[in-house]
């Protein structure tokens, strides 16, 4: 059985991620998480610490790029999905962003988040134009344009727009591109 394998291994590195992600959702930035810090709030020790992880880096970057594949799925299971309309889709998402808002409000810290939510939602519009059957040309907003702003709509609202429900938003996403 290797490391990975492991079960006390794998116990070890979800408290680990764990006590990192407390310590965030608590207030402190990424900048100020520590070895220190993850470990006592993990109840474990420093050597413990080394044992799965080479720095503190090394922990943030395998907590972010498990959030940020999570998040693929989810949209790459969105894209997938033929018998729903638009709206209903993007309803879907920010049902999933809301239920994952402490997770990404923490990755809001990092550019990569950004960029990354940008190209899942790019794609996932591009794929849904692909799709689209009707035979008259239309005229669409640039691709890039109609995803900064959906991201940015987005990541108010999971800062600053809680009170409104995902179907609000979403009702206002479409009307900016109904017309």
């Amino acid at each position: 059985m290797t490391k990975k394998e492991d079960p006390r291994a794998i116990r070890t590195q979800e408290m680990l991620k764990s006590a990192a992600l407390t310590l965030l959702n608590d207030g402190l930035s990424i900048n100020q998480l520590s070895v220190q810090k993850v470990t006592q709030k993990a109840l474990l020790n420093r050597t413990t610490f080394y044992l799965h992880y080479q720095d503190i880096d090394g922990l943030i970057t395998q907590l972010t790029q498990e959030i940020l594949q999570e998040l693929t799925e989810k949209i790459e299971a969105l894209i997938q999905v033929q018998d729903i309309d638009e709206k209903k889709q993007l309803i879907q998402l920010l049902d999933y962003l809301y239920t994952q808002r402490h997770h990404l409000l923490i990755l809001f810290q990092l550019e990569q988040f950004e960029n990354h939510l940008f190209q899942l939602i790019k794609k996932l519009i591009e794929i849904r134009r692909k799709k689209n059957t009707k035979t008259t040309k239309k005229v669409y907003v640039d691709s890039q344009i109609k995803t900064a702003s959906i991201v940015g709509v987005i990541m108010w609202w999971l800062k600053n727009g809680l009170h409104l429900s995902s179907d609000y938003i979403a009702e206002q996403i479409h009307l900016m591109y109904k017309s």
